[in-house]
């Protein structure tokens, strides 16, 4: 099959968008990967790798490093937006002016804003409404994606040719795209399992065994699809790569930002020191606070949620995740069926 040919902009240079950059260059695209630090941009178009997040990982030819917003994004026709959650709008106002109409722009960011509750996609919409916009999620483990692992990836967008599109770019012999029109499910997949991730590692840490972990990460499931229902999407997403797929990733994975802070948080460390232990990112520790929030104002039960946001914010011990997931009420063990939803 012919494939079309992208300028493809990366806005931000860590793990996940080198990984993307990484792909796209290897199809024959080109690739500009913008980094705020212009030190950072220089190593990685000398070494050919990004020695801070991905080391030893060599980067195609074609992609090219800049701290230059404009210089990014001149010519692009496809721009992946791969900033953590907090500073996604800052970026976004930045560089707004040199974003034209009809962009297709792809968050891959697993996170949630906290002034709003806002999910990456709406900020899109608030900042750059002239563009098209999808979000890209699933079981993608930066690493294992530049060592060509094999692995699946879903782009949401209710825009088809969006879709259609992403899944030529990006598309090769290990690195699957399927599409899916709700993209506010895949949205709340990726960034909700990042709490559950941050769970299992401190299960992990204090030894609890693999049938106490497996049901675990069902349950965390059933909460993840309850919370995202009630925010509109559908429940049957979850059941897919940015759901289940996803979920299963980042909590069994040592990989994983968020499984590691939570090793390190049940091993004893405080959150300060796991955060400066982790030297990244990890978004489910901001997630948590704000999904216990959401979930209290909208009545939504989440004793997972709800009893690690006491533990991390409040220093409640690392037991009332168990005592939570043990006592409280019991529910129906799928949380959705075809032709029905349970309460």
């Amino acid at each position: 099959m012919t494939q079309n040919k992208h300028n493809a902009a990366i806005l931000g240079g860590g793990s996940f968008g080198t990984a993307m950059a990484s792909i796209l260059a290897a199809n024959g695209h080109s690739v500009n990967l913008w980094v705020r630090d212009p030190e950072t941009a220089a190593a990685i178009n000398i070494d050919r790798e990004n020695s801070r997040y991905l080391p030893g990982a060599e980067l195609p030819e074609g992609v090219t490093a800049t701290d230059n917003l404009e210089e990014a994004l001149t010519h692009a026709s496809m721009v992946f937006v791969a900033i953590p959650s907090k500073a996604f709008a800052e970026v976004l106002e930045q560089a707004r002016q040199w974003v034209p109409d009809d962009t297709l722009v792809i968050s891959c960011t697993k996170g949630i804003y906290a002034e709003g509750f806002l999910l990456m996609s709406e900020l899109l919409h608030q900042y750059w409404p002239h563009t098209r916009i999808g979000v890209l999620s699933g079981p993608n483990l930066a690493k294992e994606v530049v060592e060509q692992k094999f692995t699946g990836t879903v782009i949401a967008s209710p825009d088809e040719q969006l879709r259609q599109t992403v899944q030529d770019a990006l598309s090769c012999d290990y690195f699957r795209v399927y599409d899916n029109p709700d993209i506010y499910g895949v949205e709340l997949g990726g960034a909700l399992k990042n709490i559950y991730a941050v769970a299992s590692g401190m299960a992990a840490a204090i030894g609890v065994g693999e049938n106490s972990r497996s049901f675990l990460i069902t349950r965390a499931l059933a909460e993840m699809s309850r919370f995202a229902v009630e925010l509109g999407a559908n429940p049957m997403t979850f059941l897919g790569l940015s759901g289940v797929g996803d979920l299963i990733a980042t909590c069994t994975s040592s990989l994983s930002r968020n499984y590691q802070v939570g090793f390190q948080l049940g091993e004893g460390k405080s959150l300060e020191e796991a955060i400066a232990h982790l030297g990244q990112t990890a978004e489910g520790i901001n997630t948590i606070k704000l999904v216990a929030d959401k979930a209290a104002e909208l009545d939504v039960y989440m004793p997972l949620a709800t009893a690690l946001y006491k533990i991390v914010y409040h220093g409640k011990p690392l037991e009332l995740v168990i005592q939570n997931l043990m006592s409280g009420e019991y529910k129906h063990d799928v949380e959705f069926q075809l032709g029905a939803f349970s309460s």
